[in-house]
């Protein structure tokens, strides 16, 4: 642990010991109150303005969408500005070499827009050629991981269905401080220095990411000019800057060097695609995520198997809700990695997974006494655990209360491990997500998209109105599932729900579960008296995912929230004063 992170820990553990960990169950808030009853605020206010405000895990790319939103862009624009910009400012975790999902609330309708960028495997590439290579399990690292990026064919989507702003406008951020340097945040610092050997050993890797054979240091001003140029074609071409022309040349290029089998037309034929989003009920709000091929499922299973016992009785940080909300975990997870897979392959029974009916039978299956080492899938009619979690989270209000939900990865730390030469682009590992077997509907297939971890959320009710996410990994779904009770259940705000001290489970067997600090000793003894294998993990840390809110409460008011355990910021969009004294 770093001296921050010590210091951080030190300072968070002395504020909730006194503060929201004490007090075991506040009132539910009414459907237009947005504050709990009294509860004690662990680190930060949220921020509060009649006009825009985007929250992101690094302030100078939060920032940049907010100078789009002054510039007369909206949510949708300042999404796109505020990614690019992550994808420069935070390597290890996001870049245009990885995938990208949305959900997008229309203010004027009302309605709910869900984009799927999630790239596909190349042609030729399938189990059965990996298999004849002597090659057992899906790899995570390396080309056979890799499949065709999603996100700069997401942003075109997105742009031409609601962006106002020319796309030159949206890349010119991420220009400027890929060309004459950022300095570097300090967790982001910390995360890049572990890939130091990996980066050193793929050559196109150490030339973008390394500085004289080391990471940049926290406060070091880094530059990538290569990813700057890769921005100035998408700046003027658009997606065929990125899926035509010299960046696909490079990534080809790569391919063929290490034996890959991506082609041409895998880049130029890609497209993303509109989904309607699916959605539960949970305490009276509508919760929604994206459909399969993404994890988003089994977070509204977990809240319908939640549903049914009396959480808020039970008190926020209380034995038996932590105890209900990781049993619940484990029973969604199991239908999850059973079931979902790429839909245009392999017919996922969502209405089955979601019945109200179903969860309440499965529920049953919760025994309030002793936690479940094994659970079994549910029967409607060898997915392994994954090192991948490396992903970035933003959300975005504008004035007119339109919301962007919007999640980025390249899945794992700096994700394949492999640069197109000259471009300055990592390229992602999601590949590494799809099975081996062919029996199971994840198997590997060409253009298939493997079950994603990436998830954006967002839940409703009365005239509130909350885009929000959590990213990590497998963490994302449960991470989900806690921030809804935390508000619908034990009363807390934007803020303090993604605060809050959170349990996570990455594998998907037996009865360990990872727990942080922030949860009372006492709680963590008692699920351990219930066969719960806890492992205490220091507050503040990465493994509990990082998190992002704005929300609208129906009366012009617009909230952001940006979580501590991470360099972010949720900043608000100042109003056209010194616009208008000019004029």
């Amino acid at each position: 642990m770093s001296m921050r992170s010590a210091l951080v820990s030190i300072a968070v553990v002395g504020t909730v010991s006194a503060g929201v960990i004490g007090q075991q169950n506040p009132p539910p808030p009414s459907p237009r109150r947005t504050s709990p009853a009294p509860l004690v605020v662990v680190g930060r206010s949220k921020v509060a303005t009649k006009y825009g405000i985007v929250a992101a895990s690094q302030p100078l790319a939060a920032r940049a969408g907010v100078q789009v939103l002054e510039r007369g862009g909206n949510a949708v624009d300042a999404a796109i500005a505020t990614n690019a910009v992550m994808a420069l400012v935070e390597p290890y975790f996001d870049g245009i070499g990885g995938d990208l999902f949305v959900i997008y609330y229309e203010a004027k309708t009302g309605k709910l827009h869900g984009l799927n960028a999630g790239g596909w495997a190349p042609t030729g590439l399938s189990a059965a050629f990996l298999k004849s290579k002597g090659i057992e399990r899906m790899p995570n690292r390396g080309i056979y991981s890799v499949t065709v990026p999603g996100a700069v064919a997401g942003w075109d989507a997105m742009r031409a269905k609601f962006g106002k702003l020319p796309m030159s406008d949206l890349m010119a951020p991420a220009i400027f401080y890929a060309e004459n340097g950022f300095p570097v945040s300090e967790v982001i610092a910390d995360a890049w220095e572990r890939s130091t050997e990996g980066l050193a050993a793929e050559p196109h890797a150490a030339k973008a990411f390394l500085v004289n054979g080391r990471t940049p240091r926290a406060g070091e001003v880094f530059k990538n000019p290569d990813l700057g140029g890769s921005f100035r074609l998408i700046a003027e071409k658009g997606r065929a800057g990125f899926y035509e022309g010299r960046t696909a040349e490079a990534i080809l290029a790569i391919s063929r060097e290490k034996g890959g089998t991506m082609t041409a037309a895998d880049l130029r034929e890609y497209q993303p695609e509109w989904v309607e989003p699916i959605s539960t009920t949970y305490r009276g709000w509508t919760v929604s995520e994206l459909p399969p091929n993404t994890q988003g499922i089994a977070a509204l299973m977990m809240l319908n198997l939640m549903e049914p016992f009396p959480m808020s009785e039970y008190g926020f940080h209380s034995t038996r809700a932590m105890h209900v909300m990781i049993e619940a975990k484990k029973l969604a997870y199991a239908d999850m990695l059973r079931y979902v897979a790429d839909p245009k392959f392999t017919k996922t029974p969502v209405p089955a997974m979601l019945s109200k009916e179903h969860a309440k039978d499965r529920a049953r299956l919760i025994d309030p006494a002793k936690a479940a080492c094994n659970v079994e899938p549910s029967v409607f009619d060898g997915l392994t655990n994954s090192p991948g979690g490396d992903t970035i989270y933003l959300s975005v209000i504008d004035k007119d209360g339109n919301i962007v939900s919007l999640i980025q990865s390249l899945f794992g730390s700096f994700g394949s491990g492999l640069v197109a030469p000259g471009t300055g682009i990592m390229l992602h590992n999601r590949g590494g997500l799809f099975s081996l077997d062919e029996t199971h509907p994840n198997v590997l297939a060409p253009r298939k998209r493997p079950l994603h971890t990436i998830i954006p959320a967002f839940m409703q009710k009365g005239d509130i109105r909350i885009g929000f996410g959590i990213m990590g990994g497998f963490n994302q779904a449960q991470a989900h599932a806690q921030f809804v009770a935390d508000i619908a259940d034990f009363g807390l705000d934007t803020q303090q729900a993604l605060e809050a001290g959170r349990f996570t489970k990455g594998s998907f067997a037996g009865c360990d579960v990872q727990i942080e600090a922030l949860v009372p000793e006492k709680v963590r003894n008692e699920l351990k008296a219930l066969g719960h294998d806890v492992r205490v993990v220091p507050p503040r840390s990465g493994t509990f995912g990082y998190g992002q809110a704005v929300m609208s409460d129906g009366a012009g008011v617009h909230f952001g929230a940006s979580e501590p355990r991470h360099d972010g910021a949720a900043i608000p969009e100042a109003p056209p004063i010194f616009t208008r004294q000019q004029k």
